[in-house]
């Protein structure tokens, strides 16, 4: 309930500096020498117009939709990587591969490679 209160007087003072501080700044425009200083120094149009608003929001979108895919592809090389915890494909088939030439080698009985074999199996 508090939390719910807090949000809500939060919101509302956001909404009442962002209305007060563009009264603000319009109280701050001037000229000098002819030339207009302020808010209105663009025509009122700002720097491109309606066309700027849109173009930062695509512009905020892809950065934000390429850190997303940045993280995901760090996330997944990081989890491939052979002989990493996750990635038991290529570290099993290793670790097979070594276990055999042990075994051909005479190291290990024929009982000890199928034991080991079941391990890295599993």
């Amino acid at each position: 309930m508090i939390s719910r209160r807090l949000t809500v007087f939060a919101a509302g003072l956001t909404a009442a500096f962002v209305i007060l501080s563009d009264s603000i700044a319009l109280a701050q425009q001037g000229s000098y020498n002819g030339w207009h200083m302020g808010p209105g120094m663009m025509g009122g149009y700002g720097m491109m117009g309606w066309f700027g608003g849109i173009f930062t929001l695509v512009v905020w979108i892809l950065i934000i939709v390429g850190l997303v895919l940045l993280i995901k592809w760090l996330v997944q090389s990081t989890r491939s990587e052979p002989g990493g915890l996750s990635g038991t494909g290529v570290a099993t088939s290793r670790a097979l591969e070594i276990l055999r030439e042990r075994y051909a080698r005479g190291e290990i009985d024929k009982a000890e490679f199928e034991e080991k074999k079941k391990d890295l199996s599993s």
